[in-house]
């Protein structure tokens, strides 16, 4: 079926549909249609803070240098994040946590039931590893599909699924800004002196945070437990047309003398020791929140973790691999961003200032002591949709907005923690980061943006209003320096 014919078939379905969900069906369709890559986003922003740093005065020259200056200075972080997306997703498809997820599919009684469990798996697993949390609570939205007995609505598990990475990651371990502030080493040389070092302490592990978390956590559960279609309105998987295929062992077989020690846990067993001692030394030197601050910490523990749930190097190997591809976009766009931030920041006009200065100065004359919270949430909102980067863009924003923050006495940990609660919920409505679950699942973005749109009215409503009304708990502190 040609796509006009498909469209013509798919508008008396659309017509249909209850008018929240059918805006969000119609967006999603335009999104896929004319929605570009996001590296394409992440190069125009090059282009635009160019040409803003020309408009103030900067010479090509001066632009060109700090271009090239801050190109690698996020390698270190590029490296980290890239390995949490790979340990993620290493764990998540491993065979312990397979069998886990065939056990965890016999908890449901019933379809809407099933859709509000993965729901809350979804969102309860990222706040401690975004990619466990997808991989997983797409699996587990898979293999209740293959429970006959539910007649669960699929599409509604996928939206499901997907929620961590709308609602809640930002809130947890896995926070790309959080994390990032919390290593001195990882923060670029531009902006230390504007935010110092804020540690765990002081962002995600705030009450005023935990609040939000656990808030996001009720509603996206309760959200969509009320918006699973009933049974007699379900659309199964057989009913979307959905291969669910048969769980196969990916290990093969090993084929001569030499692979022995691909196949024997010695290897896996000697590694996940010395990584054990070191992570033990960690824990025992230092505050369990300093330690577990550290990303490198962060990232070593999971992957032991995945080592010892795959056993064999042969199994972990593969697991790696069919990983690898998830880091594209972290790979070659957080470069970039190091390159935005050092253009935004050392870039300097004719008066002498950056960019970044004339940005934070507009922040002030927009914003207040009391409207910075609900300010910035609208503004990363908005720009969470354009710059799809799952956390990355706050090397971007980070210059100016922290600045805004330290002239207007905000709390520079729950500055970070705006962001962090409203730069997720864009991904209710945009397409590019479902892209790894639609795979799983075999579904298109227009099967779940129905759903997710919903939990993204309700999201933004809870979250601003939280933001604005905690901002008042929290009193400024100045930068701390390390």
């Amino acid at each position: 079926m040609n796509s006009q014919n498909a469209d013509l078939h798919e508008t008396p379905v659309l017509e249909s549909a209850p008018a929240l969900e059918r805006l969000a069906l119609r967006v999603t369709a335009w999104c896929e249609k004319w929605y570009p890559d996001a590296y394409v986003f992440v190069a125009l922003t090059v282009l635009a803070v160019a040409l803003g740093a020309l408009a103030i005065g900067a010479s090509p020259r001066t632009i060109s240098v700090s271009f090239g200056a801050g190109f690698w200075s996020l390698i270190p972080f590029t490296m980290q994040m890239a390995m949490v997306a790979i340990t993620g997703h290493v764990i998540a498809s491993s065979p312990p946590i397979a069998r886990l997820v065939k056990r965890a599919a016999q908890v449901p009684r019933d379809g809407r039931s099933a859709v509000a469990y993965v729901a809350f798996i979804s969102v309860l697993t990222s706040l401690l590893h975004w990619a466990i949390s997808l991989v997983f609570a797409g699996l587990l939205a898979k293999e209740l599909a293959r429970r006959a007995d539910l007649r669960m609505d699929y599409r509604a598990a996928g939206a499901a699924a997907y929620l961590g990475i709308g609602a809640t990651w930002a809130m947890g371990l896995s926070s790309s800004a959080a994390q990032l502030q919390a290593n001195p080493a990882s923060i670029p040389a531009t902006l230390l002196p504007i935010t110092g070092v804020i540690p765990f302490s002081e962002t995600i592990f705030l009450w005023q945070s935990l609040v939000i978390a656990g808030a996001l956590v009720l509603s996206s559960t309760l959200i969509a437990y009320w918006t699973a279609p009933a049974p007699a309105r379900a659309k199964t998987a057989a009913e979307l047309d959905v291969q669910l295929g048969v769980v196969e062992n990916p290990l093969p077989a090993r084929e001569r003398p030499g692979e022995w020690l691909e196949y024997s846990p010695i290897l896996t067993l000697v590694l996940v020791a010395l990584g054990a001692g070191w992570v033990w030394n960690e824990f025992a030197s230092k505050s369990w929140l300093i330690a577990i601050s550290g990303l490198n910490t962060y990232n070593l523990i999971f992957l032991m973790l995945g080592m010892l749930l795959h056993w064999r190097p042969r199994s972990f190997l593969l697991a790696v691999s069919k990983a690898v591809p998830v880091t594209s976009g972290v790979l070659i766009q957080f470069p970039l961003y190091g390159a935005i931030a050092s253009m935004l920041t050392s870039a300097k006009g004719a008066a002498g200032e950056s960019l970044t200065h004339h940005l934070s100065t507009l922040f002030v004359s927009l914003a207040s002591t009391n409207t910075y919270a609900l300010l910035m949430g609208v503004y990363s909102s908005v720009l969470g949709f354009f710059v799809p980067s799952g956390g990355g863009k706050w090397i971007i924003e980070a210059p100016y907005v922290m600045q805004a923050a330290n002239k207007l006495h905000v709390h520079l940990g729950w500055a970070v923690q705006i962001y962090n609660a409203a730069e997720a919920l864009p991904n209710l409505i945009n397409p590019f980061w479902m892209l790894p679950l639609l795979g799983i699942l075999g579904l298109k973005a227009r099967d779940l943006v129905g759903f997710t749109f919903a939990q993204f009215i309700s999201g933004t409503v809870l979250v601003l209003t939280l933001l604005w009304l905690l901002a008042p708990t929290l009193a400024y502190h100045p930068p701390v320096l390390p």
